[in-house]
Order: structure tokens, then C-alpha cells, then sequence
């Protein structure tokens, strides 16, 4: 039996993988990890595909220096709208246009460290609006918030919340020097003690290393997390990342086959960048991802709804929630 069969048993029989064998398996062939990373895809989370759309809910003039972002006012770029919290009727109308296409999981996210309360209040309304008049699943990235204010969120119908590491603990202080890993931690486990399901990935080709990517994994792993976004960085011109090679489609595949061996049960969730690989994230697709967030990015197109749809359906997937 190869080495990666051997980890896939162990995965199968319900045993963690280790740091140290999920390094030795990011160096095996990569069909075969692709190969055994789908089937254990296979077997424990079925054929069931979780979409999610995203809405821009609040642009620009963001206090953070994330050097991959558009949005931050540390730098000069193509990005100049600038806008505040939508209103209801703006949240409302893309919620169900988003559930009318059969997009499952609809996420506001907005600029800035944080929500003021003010804000977090206003937004509240907003969700209970879209519970009342959709069928569709409400998920926040507001930032920073504290457990007071996750606690009004879920009062008010959203289920998840979403704040990304970004990357290793080791690596993050050369992506964001405002804010800290800690902090994104306490998010983390705050909203979790709120009563709220939790979303946290991070971005490939920053700069990172492959034990980088696996270690931001196990984090998210420690802390309970089973939606996983994995982004492709898209190298945005006036951003301190603008000269940064993309990833090949063979690299994304790899990570993705790794992270589905590290959290079998999760939604590996292509996001942002994977318009930048040939296929659209098909490969990815067929090494254990079975989530995505679907339509434009916050600053960037991606994939529309409508595409990812077809695919879905080619891959022999069916639209459905998971890990709620």
C-alpha cells in the first residue's frame, strides 16, 4: 500500500492526519493524491456541493494594510468606489436574486476592521429582512466583532460568520501589520460561543510555504472550523503584492487535495483567483473541493453562477448545505 493510501485509510477510519505526514503527502504524485483526496471527499461528505455568493456590503477607505487588498487605504489602486453600509432593500433584492438562481448561502462582508454597533444594528435588520421574505442562509464577515455583537447577528437569522487567517501564524505578520493573528482567533472563537457556525481560510501564493499553508490549516482545524476557503491571489496593480506569480492549476490542486486529507468532513470552498487557472477550478473540483463562493469577488470577477452551476451538474454534484 503507498504512503497515500496509507493516510487515506487512517482518514477513512476517522484518525487526524498529522503536521508531519501532511508534508510527507504534499510531496506524493499528485494524481494519486488528487485521486485518494476525492474519494475520501466521497465518503465523507457525499456528492452535496455548497455555493455561496458574496455581497460588497460596505467598499472601501479600509484602515487595514493587507497587502493583497484593493480595498485598503495604505495603497493607490484601480479601486476608488467608496460607499457605507447598504441599505435593507439593496441586501434584500440581492439575497433573493441570489436565492432565485439557486445559490444556497448568501454572505455579506464589509470594509474595515470592524462594524460600529451602530452599524452591527442597522445590518441586524437587514438579516431578519432577508430571513422573513428567502429561503436563503445568511453568513457575515464584519470583521473584528466581539461576542455581544455575534450574539444580535444570530438573533437576527445568520447562521455563520466568516473572518479568514489568511495564513500561518508564523507568516501572517508579512500579509497585515493592523491587526493580529490573535485577534482573528478570538473572532473566531467568539462567534463560535455566540452560537454561530464559523468560516476561515486563507489566500495561496502570498509568499507563503507549503508547511505556511498546512499550518494555517490545522488552525482552522483546532479551532472547529468546517468551511474552508481556500483563494488564489489575484495580484492587484498598486497593491505591495501586484508582482506576485499566481499559482499553477497543478498547485491549487495540490493544496486542495492536502487540506481535504487535514478536514475530511469540511466544504472546501474555492474562492476568489481561481479564474486565473485554465479550467476554472474543475481540477480542484475533482481533488476534494466541493464548496465555492460563486459570482464577483469583493474588488475582482469571478466565475458566474450560472457556470458554476454546469459544472456542478458535469462533476455529478448536487446543490446542498453542509455542516450546518
Amino acid at each position: 500500500m503507498s504512503f497515500v493510501d496509507e493516510m487515506k485509510e487512517k482518514v477513512l477510519k476517522g484518525e487526524l492526519i498529522t503536521r508531519k505526514e501532511a508534508l510527507c503527502l504534499s510531496k506524493a504524485p499528485l494524481m494519486e493524491l488528487q485521486r485518494a483526496a476525492d474519494e475520501i471527499r466521497e465518503s465523507m461528505c457525499g456528492n452535496g456541493f455548497d455555493i455561496c455568493t458574496i455581497v460588497n456590503g460596505k467598499c472601501g477607505r479600509c484602515s487595514e494594510d493587507c497587502k493583497y487588498c484593493a480595498q485598503s487605504a495604505h495603497y493607490t489602486t484601480a479601486c476608488t468606489e467608496t460607499y457605507p453600509l447598504l441599505s435593507a432593500e439593496e441586501f434584500l433584492e440581492g439575497a433573493k436574486n441570489n436565492a432565485n438562481r439557486g445559490v444556497l448561502r448568501y454572505s455579506i462582508v464589509t470594509s474595515g476592521k470592524r462594524l460600529s454597533d451602530k452599524e452591527v444594528d442597522k445590518v441586524c435588520e437587514s438579516i431578519r429582512r432577508i430571513k422573513k421574505e428567502t429561503g436563503i442562509e445568511v453568513c457575515v464577515s464584519f470583521g473584528l466583532l466581539d461576542e455581544t455583537q455575534f450574539r444580535k447577528i444570530k438573533e437576527a437569522g445568520a447562521s455563520r460568520v466568516h473572518c479568514n487567517l489568511e495564513s500561518s501564524a508564523r507568516y501572517f505578520p508579512e500579509v497585515c501589520t493592523t491587526h493580529t493573528y490573535e485577534e482573528k482567533i478570538e473572532t473566531l472563537k467568539a462567534a463560535k460561543r455566540a452560537g454561530l457556525s464559523i468560516c476561515s481560510g486563507g489566500i495561496l501564493g502570498l509568499g507563503e510555504t507549503m508547511e505556511d499553508r498546512i499550518d494555517m490549516v490545522l488552525t482552522a482545524r483546532q479551532l472547529g472550523v468546517k468551511s474552508i476557503p481556500v483563494n488564489l491571489l489575484n495580484p492587484i496593480p498598486g497593491t505591495p503584492y501586484e508582482g506576485r506569480t499566481p499559482l499553477t492549476n497543478e498547485e491549487a490542486c495540490r493544496c486542495v487535495a492536502l487540506f481535504r486529507f487535514l478536514i475530511p468532513d469540511g466544504a472546501i470552498r474555492l474562492a476568489g483567483g481561481r479564474g486565473l487557472v485554465g479550467d476554472k477550478g474543475e481540477g480542484c473540483f475533482r481533488s476534494g473541493a466541493n464548496a465555492a463562493i460563486s459570482g464577483d469577488m469583493l474588488t475582482t470577477a469571478g466565475i458566474t453562477v450560472e457556470t458554476d452551476m454546469e459544472l456542478m451538474k458535469k462533476l455529478g454534484f448536487e446543490a446542498r448545505l453542509l455542516n450546518e
